[in-house]
């Protein structure tokens, strides 16, 4: 579990920073500033949700489970509906997919939420 945490999370990373360079070269003079910041968003929360993942997979080798396995797949749950939707939204101008940007939200905080419970817990 323990590589599968570090290859998500570094590849992730590595999305992130390409993203990133898209949104600062690709799409400045494509999309609104206020669109462009919705895409920095998504950028922004992906990377520190990849290297969370980091943080899980260090967290495993400590021999911390289920609570901390949880984490990781609301970490990668959480960008792929929050920033996935941000992507999307800013790529296609489709406003609904504000609707489903929360749900990616409330994912990454249940991953802090568990990540927490688990390192107190030592599960």
């Amino acid at each position: 579990m323990t590589r599968f945490f570090l290859a998500v999370g570094a590849i992730f990373a590595g999305l992130a920073v390409a993203a990133g360079a898209f949104g600062a070269h690709g799409l400045e003079s494509r999309v609104s500033p206020d669109r462009l910041e919705t895409f920095r968003t998504a950028v922004t929360y992906q990377m520190y949700h990849a290297l969370a993942l980091l943080v899980v997979a260090w967290a495993t080798t400590q021999g911390w489970g289920a609570l901390v396995h949880g984490a990781g797949y609301c970490f990668i749950a959480g960008i792929l509906i929050f920033s996935g939707s941000l992507y999307v939204l800013v790529l296609t101008d489709t406003g609904w997919l504000g609707a489903v940007t929360p749900f990616g939200g409330v994912a990454l905080i249940v991953g802090w939420g568990l990540l927490a419970w688990g390192v107190l817990s030592g599960g």
